[in-house]
This record gives C-alpha cells, structure tokens and sequence, in this order.
C-alpha cells in the first residue's frame, strides 16, 4: 500500500482539521506533502475518499447524493411564469382591495403611490403534462418538463428586500455570519472527489438591461463551519480561478517544492499557536495544486457531443452565460461535486417586466429543460437534486404606471414559486395554492425553513438533529423556527 494510502487510512480530513499540536500538523505534512509531490497528479485519483462525511451522517439512506441549486437573483414573478390567475384579466387597474393586503408591509418603493392598481399578466398560460399543470408562454421549454417537476407556488419568506431575503434563502437567517446551505452539505456529508471543492459555485451573465443586485460571498460562505467549506466561486470569463496556473518560469516540481517548504512553515505556527484554521490553509492549498489539472479538463467542453450542444442550445458555446453554467454543472456533479450553486442575476422588474422578464427567460429556460434532460439521460438525476427559486416574489398590483403592454411588479414575501426535480421529489406535482390575486396562500404554505428541511432530508440529513456549536449554541440550517419536510413532494 502507498504510504499515503497507509496515512489517510486512519486518519480523516477532518481529522487532520481539528488536530491538535506538531504532532498532527507535522505527520500529516511530512506524509502528505513529499509523496504528493512524487506522485501527483497520478497518484490523485487514486487516493481514498480524504474528505468523508462526519462520523454517523447521513442520519437515513438517502434520495440524493448532490443538489444543484439554480438561483434567480432577484425575484422572479410568479404571476408571470407558474401562478395563473385567469381572473385577473377582468381586474385591470382597479385598485387591490385592502382585505387582500391586510396591513401587510410594503417597501418604501411602492407604500407612496397613491393607488395600487392589479396588474394581470400580459402572458398567455397552458396546461402541460399529465397533471395538467399552468406554465406562462415565457418557459416553453420548462413546460415540456412539467411531468418531471414537482411545482410549489407556496413558499414565503421573511424578508421583503433583496439582501435579507438573499442572505436567508441561502443561510437560513436575515443575518450574515450564518453558513449557507452549500458549506453545510460539504461539511457534513464531504467530497468524493479528491481534485475538484465540494462546493462550486458559477455566476453567470443574464440578459435583460436593468441593473442587477449585488452579489455577497456570504451566500456560498462557511459562516462558523471551518473554512474549507466556502464555497469556491469560477469566473465566467478568463481563467475559471485566478493566480490557479502557475507563473512564468515556475513549473510543477517547483511549485510543489514550494508549497512543501510553505506547509513546513505553517505546521511550526499551528503547532504554536493551535489555530486549525492552519491546518485549514495547508489542505486548500494542496487543493489548489490538484485543481491546476482539474479544472482544465472541467471547462473543456471538446468531449461533448453535438448532440448536448445542441440540447443545450447555441448559448452554450458562449462562455459565462446560463446554458454554458449548466453544462459546467452537469459535469461537475458527474465529477462527484457535491453542490453546485448557478446564481443568475437580473430578476428585479419593477418597471418593463415584460420586457426584462422575457430576456431573463430565455436564458435559463432551454438551458434548465437540457440540465434536467441530460441529468436524466445518463442516469444522474435520479440521485441529483435541481432547485429553481428565487429569494420572493412580486406583487400583483404594478410599480409605478400600469399600461396594457407594461407594467413594473414590487417585492412580495407572501408566496412565490419553486420547483424541484429529481433527488427523491415526486416527479409530476403542483403543490399548494394561492388566492386570487396570487398575495396570500389559502393551502399548504412552504416556509423556507420547511423548504431548506427538505432538501436536507434528500440528502440524507434530519434537519433537527444536523448542527454545528458556534457561540455556544447548536446552530442549524433551519434555526430554531419550527420547521417540516414536505413528504407531499417527495417520492
């Protein structure tokens, strides 16, 4: 057996993470860091699972061993794309009656308008699949996957800005410092691939005109997890990491020399100091060194058939938009990737909606049919899950002027829509129900915390009993807020 085959035998990744004192830094460095360097990259693949789910996870057998979570930044509206209210058209401009809104907040965007006239979709909707579910003209291929897809119109959030609602569909709390859902699944369940993070994160272009939120790290970060678990954000655009090749002059057994010199030295100050964050650093930079053949290979779309292109559509041989994401995503997770987060941005219509909606459409929507699709074909999505959300909704009453071909939606927390597939769900369901003008949910509310529940149950995690101490409390996804999982979705 290979001396680090021997090595990482008995001792774990997070063991090695929470050791204490030289003599854990210093065996792992001296074992580690030489034969690597002889070895690597071959030696790479053959290595035994060195990141390995905590002791006793997952708590049950479960549906999914990955989730792909494609994030619309900004908000979708539901009005527009799966949330039909056919009688809407009859309540053009008349003013939203104030039983609907009962005293509800607004944002201080719309609560000084003089009027908030309803808004009906300008869209057309169909029924598709066997359940007869309603999608919008603007996702026609998402309606071919209706039969695949388990739809709720329910979910509803806490927060009524974008930060916040960011921050909390991500963390499960309004407040940063939180770890987001991708560093709590590496940390618990780990990585199968020794080469590539356990948490990738892609944030592509989008193409409607209007400005786009913000983006904040603390939506892939680790929060109180080590920091291994952030989440690892490739670029769009030039090199997928940065300062990852090597520099001139500079070639692999210099670089390897020179991190083994660099992980001597941080050894001395763990053992000084005892901080495992030390020990944290040595192990991302012996990941930096095997991702320099990694994701080379990851990003090279040349292997591809044309007939993934093709599914796909012509984006994606355009880097750093939304198809090319989901292609990136879909061999990232055959890689044995654990999460995979696609953050599109451009969703906030108040005013052309549209217009803006439409572009913002078209991005994602063959490119969402082919990831589900070529999951589906190889075999994949059966134990991959794929969320689709937003962080709220919009209101049903228009921003600003309300014409007949224009009209601009506000943030609205009360329900919005989500769907799943694969993983476990229940392929071919519509869930939950709102009232006529899409404002408040008369049946089967999702909560993000009951949403966040159970996606972990997917993957194996009881959400109660899933926690990590930090301040002296057992912090959870799903913080202290009563929370379910929604079996009427799963499989």
């Amino acid at each position: 057996m290979h001396p680090v085959h021997a090595y990482l035998n008995h001792l774990t990744r997070r063991q090695f993470f929470a050791g204490s004192g030289l003599a854990m830094g210093g065996v792992a460095l001296n074992l580690l860091a030489p034969r690597l360097r002889a070895a690597a990259p071959a030696l790479s693949s053959a290595l035994p699972r060195i990141h390995p789910p905590l002791a006793g996870l997952p708590h049950f057998a479960p549906t999914a061993k990955r989730i792909i979570y494609l994030h619309m930044n900004g908000g979708p509206s539901q009005l527009d794309t799966f949330d039909y209210k056919p009688g809407l058209a009859s309540q053009f401009n008349v003013e939203l009656p104030d039983s609907i809104r009962a005293g509800q907040r607004i944002t201080t965007m719309t609560s000084g308008q003089a009027k908030f006239p309803v808004a009906p979709s300008l869209f057309k909707f169909a029924q598709h699949g066997q359940n007869g579910a309603w999608v919008s003209e603007l996702l026609p291929w998402t309606a071919k996957l209706v039969d695949d897809l388990a739809i709720v119109r329910t979910v509803h959030t806490n927060a009524i800005n974008h930060d916040p609602a960011c921050t909390f569909l991500m963390t499960g709390s309004e407040l940063p410092g939180k770890a987001s859902l991708g560093s709590w699944l590496s940390y618990g369940l780990g990585s199968e691939n020794n080469d590539l993070p356990a948490f990738v994160v892609l944030t592509p272009k989008w193409s409607s005109k209007s400005s786009a939120q913000a983006l904040f790290t603390r939506m892939w970060s680790a929060g109180f997890l080590p920091g291994g678990h952030n989440g690892v954000a490739l670029r769009s655009q030039g090199d997928p990491v940065l300062f990852l090749d090597n520099p001139a002059g500079v070639d692999a057994p210099a670089r390897r020399a020179m991190l083994d010199s660099l992980a001597r030295f941080n050894a001395h100050a763990q053992a000084r100091h005892g901080d495992p964050e030390t020990l944290n650093r040595i192990a991302q930079y012996e990941m930096a060194f095997r991702m320099q053949t990694s994701v080379p290979d990851l990003t090279n779309f040349a292997d591809e058939s044309p007939a993934t292109l093709d599914l796909y559509g012509p984006d994606v041989k355009n880097p750093g938009t939304f198809a090319a994401s989901c292609l990136l995503a879909r061999r990232l997770v055959e890689r044995d990737v654990r999460v995979v987060q696609i953050l599109h941005r451009g969703w906030d219509q108040h005013g052309n909606l549209p217009g803006d909606h439409r572009l913002q459409c078209q991005d994602v929507d063959q490119a969402g049919y082919a990831l589900v699709t070529d999951l589906k074909q190889r075999g994949l999505l059966k134990d991959t899950l794929v969320v689709w959300a937003g962080e709220f909704g919009r209101t049903v009453y228009s921003q600003g002027t309300l014409t007949r071909t224009n009209y601009g939606r506000d943030h609205h927390p009360r329900c919005f829509s989500v769907w799943l597939a694969g993983g476990g769900v229940k392929p071919g369901v519509v869930y939950g129900e709102t009232d006529d003008f899409s404002y408040n949910i008369v049946r089967d509310p999702v909560s993000l915390f009951d949403l966040n529940a159970t996606i972990l149950h997917t993957l194996g995690l009881d959400h109660a009993k899933f926690t990590f101490k930090s301040q002296g409390l057992d912090q959870r996804l799903t913080g202290v807020e009563p929370a379910r999982v929604v079996r009427e979705i799963l499989a």
